[in-house]
């Protein structure tokens, strides 16, 4: 059985849900993980909203573990597709200063929400530490 090459877009089954993300089942026995931070595009407090134990998941290997097992994202995915979208497809909108506004005020939010779920991820890290000690 070969390895999932890293950038490579697979199907999946998933299998368990926890705080932290999702594992699936990529066949042949091998098996994924996808963090939270890598569900979706927006922030994500609860997995159970956005996936279900038995979903059938198309997901991008992020990168492999020193054990075989596969770090997947859906949200890389769906950002990448956008991007292809966005390259293929040709402007439609004016290059009013609303529309600039708009587009600058959605990836305002979306790096907005990028910084508190990390900001959040580390304290909570910061917090686990102070426990385990």
């Amino acid at each position: 059985m070969e390895p999932i090459a890293v950038d490579s877009v697979v199907e999946g089954r998933v299998t368990g849900i926890t705080k932290f993300g999702a594992f699936v089942d990529l066949g042949e026995g091998r098996v994924g993980l996808i963090h939270i931070s890598q569900i979706a595009t927006t922030y994500v407090t609860d997995i159970n909203q956005f996936l279900k134990v038995g979903d059938t998941v198309r997901v991008r290997v992020v990168g492999v573990t020193k054990d075989g097992k596969y770090d997947l994202s859906i949200k890389q995915l769906e950002k990448r597709e956008v991007k292809h979208y966005e390259k293929r497809e040709p402007q439609r909108f004016s290059n009013s200063f609303e529309d600039k506004m708009t587009a600058f005020l959605k990836q305002s939010e979306e790096k907005l929400l990028d910084l508190k779920r990390n900001l959040q991820e580390k304290q909570e890290g910061i917090k686990h530490k102070k426990f385990v000690r």
